[in-house]
């Protein structure tokens, strides 16, 4: 017999059972785990769960009984609750902007999503459609995308009537043709996912579906409690990674890189789900090839098995107005957002946002492109942005 390779598994042992049976074979998957599927040794900081200061309850949210439910959960956390006498959120705004993002970031609050939820809108490339669990995110990402996206205080928003959400999405779904909905425009679910539930509750929903499929990306890596959902190979779990520098310097408040990998290495080996790599925001950074070299290195290392893989390539860009938010919330950043170093791209509503010029797009992209296919022969570029 030959010797275990570097990871512990004797050879073929993993690739021995197929996708199919990783995904849709619970037994399997429960094998899977008693194996040492462990990758190579690096030592890693476990980041912490998210835990806010104070848990607001709108009246409205109460009335839900998905409400209810993470209600019971904040209260098995020994978390301080505050039952609103009405369904606005007040108390967030501090003397500048810098207190409001302070408070806002340790609040969660427990609403009801508003009729407007209930329209879908289209979000290519990432997918057909996107509907919201929640909004707003834990992390303290200095580029964050969602600044100057939703209005308003930062604050975590969750919505409490999650059952009429998942039931309007089938007035969406093409009858025989596969229908792809995105849960993380506007928050990070797995971050939250202690606290309410919901993502698995999603994961659960799509596994009914005959058409529907789900894709969710993070930053955080605690996946214990989706490992054993019956998805049926219709949720696509994603990580957000970066080079080192970016990641340790501009993504406060997250899992590290490191443990967002082996987090979706779980969830292929032991979960049996279809999985993704988004890396974003691409930077040109000082000797950026080194270091995005390093990442893809660890990518390979630890993706190192048979499954359905794609990748999601987005370079880093800003808007005037997220500029102007973020800031106020990161006065001290050392984000490059210098105008004259960009060009204008202007979408077809006249909206703008400042990206890298043609040369420095085509040599990040043809850079990654070509390293993603030495090292991920049969995994899938969705898209370069």
């Amino acid at each position: 017999m030959e010797p275990p390779n570097q990871n512990g598994v004797e050879p073929a042992t993993v690739d021995r059972f197929s996708r199919f049976d990783r995904c849709h074979n619970k037994e399997v998957r429960q094998r899977l785990r008693r194996m040492v599927v462990t990758a190579p040794a690096r030592e890693v900081r476990e980041s912490k769960l998210w835990m806010p200061d104070r848990v607001l309850f709108t009246p409205a949210a109460l009335d839900e009984p998905w409400g209810q439910q993470i209600k019971a959960r904040v209260q098995g956390l020994n978390l301080p609750i505050e039952e609103l006498p009405r369904n606005r959120l007040t108390g967030l705004r501090g003397e500048d902007e810098r207190e409001t993002y302070s408070i806002s970031k340790r609040t969660l609050a427990i609403v009801t999503a508003p009729p407007s939820q209930f329209k879908l809108s289209p979000i290519p490339p990432s997918a057909d459609w996107q509907f919201h669990i929640a909004e707003g995110c834990p992390g303290h990402c200095q580029y964050c995308y969602l600044a100057g996206s939703l209005s308003g205080p930062p604050v975590i928003r969750v919505y409490a009537n999650l059952p009429q959400i998942l039931e309007n999405l089938g007035r969406y779904e093409r009858p025989g043709s596969e229908t792809s909905y995105e849960v993380s425009c506007y928050t990070d679910p797995l971050g939250i996912e202690h606290l309410t539930g919901s993502l698995a509750e999603c994961i659960r929903y799509f596994g009914t579906r005959e058409d529907g499929y789900l894709r969710w990306v993070s930053k955080f890596s605690h996946v214990e409690g989706l490992l054993d959902l019956p998805h049926n190979g219709h949720t696509r779990c994603r990580v957000s990674v970066n080079a080192a520098p970016v990641s340790q310097r501009l993504e406060g408040g997250t899992a590290s890189a490191e443990e967002r990998l082996q987090s979706l290495r779980r969830l292929g080996l032991e979960g049996g789900y279809p999985l993704g790599i988004v890396i974003a925001p691409i930077m040109p950074i000082d000797n950026w090839q080194e270091h995005y070299t390093q990442l893809l290195d660890r990518m390979s290392d630890l993706i190192d098995f048979d499954c359905d893989l794609t990748f999601e390539l987005i370079s880093h860009r800003f808007t005037p107005g997220s500029k102007e938010v973020l800031l106020n919330w990161y006065p001290n950043t050392k984000l490059d957002m210098e105008e004259s170093s960009r060009v204008v791209k202007r979408n077809k509503f006249g909206g703008m946002k400042y990206v890298y010029d043609a040369k420095i797009m085509r040599e990040l992209r043809q850079f990654f492109e070509r390293e993603l296919a030495k090292r991920f022969p049969q995994g899938k570029v969705l898209y370069w942005t």
